[in-house]
């Protein structure tokens, strides 16, 4: 009875990708540090057929972290993580299908 518990879901609507939904590119998840114990992760190469900024909230609510998306000189736009979320952040796309395994490369010590 209930209309609006159908399963949705989040990036359906991001169009393109080859036939199984994720891209052709490679996606380079990367650790910066900042001051003292504090990290930041870098996911750069995420297709622009996807709406990176929905992916970034995603990704905050599911890692209970903060983020945002930077437009880089040299790498366009960059998805940025607080602290070190580059196995989460791998599965995730992984998961959502936005990419497939071997298409994700997680650089850092």
């Amino acid at each position: 009875k209930y209309l609006n518990l159908q399963t949705f879901h989040p990036f359906a609507d991001a169009s393109k990708g080859n036939d199984t939904g994720s891209q052709g590119n490679v996606i380079h998840i990367r650790i910066q540090q900042r001051n003292g114990r504090k990290t930041l992760t870098t996911v750069q190469g995420i297709s622009d057929d996807y709406d990176k900024k929905r992916i970034v909230r995603v990704c905050k609510k599911e890692f209970a972290c903060n983020g945002t998306v930077v437009d880089h000189s040299e790498y366009g736009e960059v998805l940025q993580l607080q602290g070190d979320q580059r196995n989460n952040i791998a599965g995730f796309l992984v998961n959502v299908g936005l990419a497939k395994k071997e298409q994700v490369k997680i650089h850092g010590f």
